[in-house]
């Protein structure tokens, strides 16, 4: 079964939502990947050595579940174990963001916790990011720690390397990694100023019980 032209919608957000997490310096040319999860058996993915800030349609990938490459014309992701092994932990993930965000990533080097009860939004997007040892990246090690983690929490700080995040659909993974950098951000800021003053416990309460 040829796969080259099928699923052009999906493979067209896929590939606009890499184009847009490059020009939000949220990744670099070649670092980052982004996959959908169309139904249980097929997935698309980003490929790897691929211009991601100009990214088409025909570049996006498709694979199984089991690993096999739809469109071998396509040299896939060297994290797609990564994703796959999350979409076979959890049914309800149907999109998956990988990036390095620069601030985000610092944060994973440093071993310090990105605060997420600075603001409302954050506190309600992204409650408790999780840190995953460090594994080499595109390794069946990090793929099972990944998927092994992503029970604890959605959002994934991938010691010394960067951030992955998760979603019912592309929109919400792509805003909690858009919404984590800013949070490491203004982690960095009310250190450095020593001026902070995060959400009370009963306010960050509240807002988890109406949106998580």
């Amino acid at each position: 079964m040829k796969y080259n032209n099928r699923f052009k919608k999906e493979r067209k957000e896929v590939a606009m939502f890499m184009r847009r997490l490059y020009k939000q310096g949220l990744t670099s040319t070649s670092g980052g990947n982004i996959s959908l999860r169309i139904s249980n058996d097929i997935i698309v993915i980003t490929p790897s050595a691929t211009d991601k800030g100009r990214m088409k349609w025909r570049e996006v990938g498709l694979m199984n579940i089991l690993g096999e490459n739809l469109t071998p014309e396509l040299k896939p992701s060297i994290e797609s174990g990564m994703h796959l092994a999350i979409y076979k932990r959890k049914a309800d993930i149907k999109a998956i963001v990988h990036a390095h965000p620069v601030c985000a990533s610092s944060f994973t080097a440093m071993k310090l916790s990105i605060e997420t009860n600075l603001t409302a939004e954050a506190c309600a997007i992204l409650g408790t990011p999780v840190v995953v040892p460090y594994a080499l990246m595109g390794t069946a090690c990090l793929a099972n720690l990944a998927a092994e983690y992503i029970e604890k929490s959605d959002i994934l700080l991938l010691e010394n390397h960067g951030v992955l995040t998760t979603g019912t659909n592309l929109l919400q993974a792509f805003d909690k990694t858009e919404v984590l950098e800013n949070a490491a951000k203004m982690t960095l800021i009310v250190n450095l100023t020593r001026k902070k003053s995060p959400l009370t416990r009963g306010r960050a309460f509240e807002i988890e019980k109406i949106f998580r």
